[in-house]
C-alpha cells in the first residue's frame, strides 16, 4: 500500500510557516526535531489528515522560489468537510482569498494565498 506523505512547503523561517498552518489555519504542529546547523524537521497537517506538509526552509537560490512552487497556479487543494465554516474562519483569521467563493460541478470552492504567495484552493466536493 502506498500514500503521499509528506509535500515540502518552501517557508522562509520555520516558526513564520508553523504560525501560519497552526494558528491561522488550525493545522497541528506534529513534529519540529532540530537538526543541528540550522535545520529542523517539522511537520504540520490538517486535523485528521493522513498526507502531511514538510516545512522546508529555503536556503540559497531556493529563496527566490518562496511562494513560487506551483508555477503561478493553484497547487494545494485543500479538503473541507463544511466549506462556510472554514472560509468564515479563514477570513476571520486574516486568510487572503482572491475571489468570493463559487460553485462549480465539482464542489464549493475559492482560492487564497498563504503568506509566501502560494495559491490554495479551499474546496468542498460535490457530492458523488
Amino acid at each position: 500500500m502506498q500514500h503521499l506523505a509528506l509535500v515540502a512547503v518552501l517557508v522562509p523561517h520555520y516558526d513564520e510557516g508553523i504560525d501560519f498552518f497552526t494558528r491561522t489555519l488550525g493545522f497541528d504542529l506534529l513534529e519540529d526535531t532540530d537538526l543541528g546547523n540550522e535545520k529542523r524537521w517539522v511537520r504540520v497537517a490538517p486535523k485528521g489528515a493522513q498526507t502531511q506538509f514538510l516545512l522546508a526552509r529555503a536556503v540559497g537560490d531556493q529563496r527566490d522560489t518562496i511562494g513560487a512552487q506551483g508555477g503561478g497556479r493553484v497547487w494545494l487543494f485543500l479538503q473541507t468537510d463544511d466549506f462556510a465554516r472554514d472560509h468564515a474562519a479563514y477570513l476571520a483569521a486574516g486568510v487572503t482569498f482572491e475571489e468570493p467563493p463559487r460553485v462549480e460541478p465539482y464542489g464549493t470552492v475559492a482560492v487564497f494565498r498563504d503568506p509566501w504567495g502560494n495559491r490554495w484552493d479551499l474546496i468542498e466536493f460535490a457530492p458523488t
